[in-house]
């Protein structure tokens, strides 16, 4: 087994090559003038299981195709097999046609990963379940909610918590944290009048004196948490904990929650996103090393992914 690293992520990736000791196989990446990405393989890989590292986040078309070029690179490097490790799976908000004549690009983009020469597919918390479907080849799809629920333990003890879904598509994902620390639901219902904007329209549940956490796939504006959020507030909530597997944080988003009802967010390190958290005192990060370090593990070693999670 060896593991290499694109250019998305390599603070992650660096801990799970230490998790794993196990050392990032050398290689070049680069531009050229031009804008064309340049891959090159330093090091015999013939014969060896690869385990390919990247995000596909900001700037989300050039990590992809870095992403695509490393994978031909590894089969043309006669790797035995490759697994693309994709914490963040860019494009899979992009599940299906909401309106006519659009591009379905979730698909299109897991097509391009295959065709491209991957073997199997490792992610962590995909906005849609589904999308494993548009795959011909296995997908692992991680569950951060396991590492939330410690860290909800450590910190919050069980100060009369309720979990809440910021929405009615993630009901499923509150649901499986309420379960973990045995808490209650509440669900924000939500209208999108346009993309990157949310109304809230009501809250089912009482979450008056309860401490709130919030819990969600992505951040990226900020604006269906923060709304979430401040009428949680409104309703009587003591306090609003949002936890977040991808911290997509673009824009302002920062801003916002510095300024917002928000007690504090909970990210994961699925994007690099060490230069933004450092402007809010409010932001964390929790690691997902040791969860997909232990994947990969058990994917060489043939042993069962499920396990991780019962």
């Amino acid at each position: 087994m060896k593991i290499l690293t694109g250019n998305s992520n390599k603070h992650l990736s660096q801990k799970i090559s230490k998790f794993l000791k196990n050392r990032l196989v050398n290689s070049n990446i680069r531009k050229f003038a031009d804008g064309e990405i340049y891959i090159e393989i330093n090091e015999n890989i013939r014969g060896n299981s690869i385990f390919l590292i990247q995000s596909v986040s900001s700037p989300a078309n050039d990590n992809l195709m870095e992403l695509l070029l490393s994978i031909d690179a590894l089969k043309r490097s006669s790797a035995k097999n490759i697994t693309a490790v994709i914490p963040y799976f860019g494009y899979a908000r992009q599940d299906r046609k909401v309106v006519p004549r659009t591009s379905i690009s979730a698909k299109l983009v897991s097509n391009l990963i295959a065709k491209a020469g991957a073997d199997r597919v490792v992610t962590v918390d995909l906005h849609s379940g589904q999308i494993q479907g548009f795959f011909d080849i296995p997908v692992d799809n991680l569950f951060a909610t396991p590492i939330f629920a410690r860290h909800i333990k450590k910190k919050l003890k069980n100060n009369n918590i309720i979990c809440v879904a910021p929405d009615v598509g993630g009901t499923a994902r509150a649901r499986a944290l309420g379960k973990l620390l045995n808490v209650d639901l509440a669900i924000v219902d939500k209208r999108r009048p346009a993309p990157g904007k949310s109304e809230v329209m009501n809250v089912i549940g009482n979450v008056k004196n309860k401490t709130c956490i919030l819990v969600d796939d992505i951040i990226d504006s900020g604006g269906t948490i923060v709304n979430a959020a401040s009428e949680l507030k409104k309703r009587g909530a003591k306090d609003v904990h949002v936890y977040v597997t991808h911290g997509v944080l673009s824009g302002n988003a920062v801003e916002k929650i510095k300024k917002s009802s928000i007690k504090n967010l909970v990210v994961t390190d699925t994007i690099d996103n060490s230069t933004k958290v450092k402007k809010a005192n409010n932001i964390e990060v929790l690691t997902i090393s040791n969860l997909v370090g232990e994947a990969i593990k058990r994917i060489s070693n043939s042993t069962s992914v499920s396990d991780l999670f019962k």
